[in-house]
């Protein structure tokens, strides 16, 4: 048997596994926690329990040791199921910046503890309500202080803070005037929030149109010891542009997968329902919206798994993990709203699960980088036109 068949096989077997978890927690589940903007609890620890979230630690720490194509296929499968992995994506992307840039010492003290479900690492601070997306005008500050650094600043859009014992931090150590390059001057920081909340951390949710678990995050004097600095002083932004990719591809993967799930549910509601004598997915007028809706995932697809290859090769993936993002995004719109249309007025109640899974896939034209600036990047990185911001 040849390692691509063994692997394929592999990734079955993990579909099968995360289907079966996801049967248990219907759509019942999730629109009860959505009106009340509750944080999923039980289904991250059953994700815990199963191994999924430590896909990407190493065995030697006690986690699965997964690839990229395997943990995309536990995203899309969430998503393809009705679920919602936004409660806990994180601890995938977040990952690979402690695993490729940590110390020994780092790896040891967290990643052990993660495996086992005793700590989370959810949380990812970077955006700021001044720089938006513009990383390197951020204005959190960390200056070291002995021992320690002293955190003061502010983060936005913090996801899942609330729900974290651990967050990955990107502050200013060096002026910007003062660094020697752009790029440089930042660093990251490993946040354990059980010792930061009420002595520097202030954490207040933000109310949104989904269920997102999402915050701001206020540093006043937050002192963190030195020895959480990941790598280098003055180098985090290189560290975490591979956590950025990898961050595009997995929410790909999930815009895949929520692409799937709109697309089964109108064929299915289409073969079903009948109007005038027929079933509605007779007529092209409903049918071609669901068969391009399909194309256009299936396309979208293709890439998300171009760019995992490179990934998990270790190569230079910034291009194909922006077109995954993109293009995947556009699936998943296009097919919740041609889910919408084909269900009529059903699709916007609350009981089909249309309209929930409709307002969660719309974050993705946005977050966690927005389409235009996709096409920026496209436009001045592989078209080498003029920079254009």
């Amino acid at each position: 048997m040849s390692a691509a068949q063994h692997e394929s096989d592999e990734i079955a077997a993990i579909r099968q596994a995360v289907q079966a978890l996801c049967e248990k927690f219907p759509g019942e589940y999730w629109r009860a926690l959505d009106r009340e903007r509750a944080y999923p609890t039980e289904f991250v620890e059953a994700l815990t329990k199963a191994g999924f979230l430590a896909a990407l630690i190493p065995e030697q720490y006690g986690g699965s040791g997964l690839s990229m194509g395997a943990v995309i296929a536990i995203m899309e499968e969430i998503q393809a199921n009705g679920c919602n992995g936004a409660a806990c994506h994180a601890q995938m992307y977040v990952m690979g910046t402690l695993l490729r840039h940590g110390s020994p010492e780092q790896k040891q003290k967290f990643l052990p503890s993660i495996a086992r479900g005793e700590l989370r690492l959810q949380a990812f601070g970077v955006t700021e309500p001044t720089s938006g997306t513009d990383t390197l005008n951020l204005r959190t500050t960390a200056v070291r202080d002995n021992d320690h650094y002293v955190v003061n600043g502010q983060k936005i859009w913090t996801s899942r803070v609330e729900h974290s014992d651990l967050m990955l931090l990107l502050a200013r150590t060096t002026p910007r005037e003062q660094a020697q390059k752009r790029t440089e001057g930042l660093s990251v920081f490993l946040v354990d929030m059980r010792e930061a909340r009420g002595r520097g951390l202030t954490i207040r949710p933000i109310r949104t149109m989904m269920n997102h678990a999402t915050t701001e995050v206020f540093f006043d004097d937050l002192r963190v010891p030195a020895e959480n600095l990941i790598g280098r002083e003055g180098q985090g932004f290189h560290y975490i542009l591979s956590g950025m990719n990898a961050e595009r591809i997995l929410i790909a993967a999930e815009c895949i997968g929520d692409a799937k799930w709109f697309i089964g549910r109108a064929s299915g509601y289409a073969r079903e329902r009948n109007v005038f004598g027929r079933p509605i997915g007779q007529n092209q007028g409903v049918q071609f919206p669901i068969a391009r809706a399909y194309a256009q995932m299936r396309g979208a697809e293709l890439m998300v798994h171009e760019a995992a290859g490179l990934y998990e090769a270790g190569r230079d993936c910034g291009a194909e993990a922006n077109m995954a993002k993109l293009l995947a995004a556009d699936a998943s719109w296009a097919a919740a709203d041609m889910c919408v249309q084909t269900h009529g007025g059903f699709g916007f109640a609350e009981e089909f699960d249309i309209e929930r899974k409709f307002r969660e896939t719309r974050l993705y034209q946005v977050a966690p980088i927005s389409t235009n600036l996709i096409l920026s990047y496209l436009a001045e990185h592989v078209l080498r036109l003029p920079r254009s911001y």
